[in-house]
């Protein structure tokens, strides 16, 4: 490799997929781009304002919203673990569904964090990062 093809041509190539998969996302699964959060303040893995927007919007309760939160930011956050294992935690839990309780004194139950097939989800964003 000489000189002429540096790291930057590199990062060039991967920018321009990267903007071949966001066009993709968008045009053909109708997510919504959100922009470049690669230096974005507050940056998080677990978007909380969108999610707990979303969740409002299928009607959960705000009580509801919080353990859910909850319970998906412990998980993620889980230094007891890989990086693998709590990304195989946090998929199982928007997979499948996270347990708590909406009160105390009543039975834990399952709620799903989405809900639907990926084609019909219309509240989805897609972040650079």
């Amino acid at each position: 490799m000489d000189k002429n093809h540096s790291f930057y041509s590199v990062g060039q190539k991967e920018r321009e997929t990267q903007d071949r998969v966001v066009a993709l996302f968008c045009s053909e699964l109708g997510y919504e781009y959100l922009g470049n959060w690669a230096d974005r303040e507050g940056n998080s893995n677990i978007e909380e304002a969108l999610l707990r927007k979303y969740l409002a919007g299928k009607g959960y309760s705000d009580a509801l919203i919080a353990r859910s939160l909850d319970q998906l930011r412990t998980t993620a956050n889980n230094f007891q673990e890989s990086l693998y294992t709590n990304n195989k935690n946090v998929y199982g839990l928007l997979r499948y569904g996270i347990k708590v309780k909406e009160e105390a004194g009543k039975t834990a139950r399952l709620w799903s964090l989405w809900t639907g097939s990926i084609l019909r989800r219309t509240s989805l964003g897609l972040p650079r990062r």
